[in-house]
């Protein structure tokens, strides 16, 4: 049975953050973002109950539509993955199909991915991502899948969702990189990151590192993923605007029910009411759901400073037999 803490105080707004280091603004919708659009709008109580509620029905499986990827028999996929990895300069915007880094994913991602990659929303949205591209347009991160290439679907702990990517740069390097709420070193660390910082700090004791790179807690199993994978340059939230449904966020939906349907429990971090939206799709396991506010300036002091997240998830790691996350960073 799922188990579900949260801890916010209720607020009308549904705010979100458009600047390249998260400066205010609003913007409409309803999405809490990790990383450029940074929302907040959150969930009031104290320590839920535990709640139980029915797994998401799984996607039917179809065959490839026109536009889909086919994999030549002359192209191997290391070749494609190497090619993809070369291309992936982290500093510079993305390049190159994404249907490339679909296909150099590692096997057990694709696995995962698959009910996706065969439905009828993977094709419209490979097209839309790839003329915005060939169009001319920046668009981020290079590597998209940076957060699954970090870390296989089986050694995944702790699950921290963001909504889009960073669509700025600081001073010609990408803030974005395919972690959500991770920056590149050499940026500038965003305020939202910032205040994860100091949460740690006031819960671990652990001082916060220069820089706002995340790499070291992908490195232990912990997935910082974004609900949509792509954003045009200073325009946050433009490749989750024009799905309705499907797009980026039916990709990452399959993926969180494919995780959470995995054996095993886990810790999903769940701060601002758009993260908080995906719980649905977790029940099943024993995992357990903490829920915060966003850690955005704008609602980290309605409830995400004081939460005890990071320590929490690891107590509850060790209490099932698992290493808990070395929450600090490598200076």
């Amino acid at each position: 049975m799922t188990s579900r803490s949260r801890a916010a105080s209720p607020s009308p707004a549904d705010e979100r953050q458009r600047s390249l280091f998260d400066d205010p603004a609003p913007v409409a919708g309803t999405n809490d973002t990790a990383a450029s659009p940074q929302p907040p709008a959150d969930v009031a109580g104290v320590a839920a109950p535990t709640v139980s509620a029915a797994p998401s029905p799984r996607r039917r499986g179809r065959p490839p539509k026109a536009g889909a990827p086919v994999r030549s028999a002359s192209t191997p996929v290391t070749a494609i993955a190497q090619s993809v990895a070369a291309s992936a300069d982290a500093a510079g915007p993305l390049k190159g199909r994404i249907e490339d880094q679909f296909a150099a994913l590692p096997h057990d991602w694709q696995t995962l991915v698959a009910p996706f990659v065969e439905s009828e929303a993977y094709a419209p949205l490979c097209r839309y991502v790839d003329a915005e591209v060939a169009a001319g347009k920046t668009v981020y991160p290079a590597d998209i899948f940076h957060a699954l290439r970090m870390t296989s679907p089986s050694d995944v702990k702790v699950v921290i969702l963001g909504q889009d990517p960073y669509h700025g740069d600081d001073q010609g390097i990408a803030q974005a990189h395919g972690l959500a709420f991770s920056v590149q070193r050499g940026v500038r660390v965003p305020p939202s990151l910032r205040n994860i910082y100091k949460e740690i700090e006031r819960d671990l004791g652990i001082v916060a590192p220069p820089h706002g790179n995340l790499d070291a807690w992908a490195k232990q199993g912990v997935l910082l993923l974004n609900t949509t994978l792509t954003v045009e340059a200073g325009n946050a939230a433009s490749h989750a605007k024009p799905f309705k449904k499907g797009g980026w966020q039916a990709c990452t939906d399959t993926l969180l029910k494919g995780l959470a349907a995995r054996q095993g429990p886990l810790v999903f971090l769940l701060w601002g009411s758009h993260a908080q939206a995906k719980a649905p799709l977790l029940a099943g396991q024993d995992h357990l759901l903490l829920e915060a506010p966003h850690p955005s300036p704008l609602s980290a002091h309605r409830g995400f400073l004081g939460c005890g997240h990071f320590s929490a998830a690891n107590t509850f790691l060790e209490q099932h037999g698992k290493t808990p996350i070395d929450w600090r960073l490598p200076a």
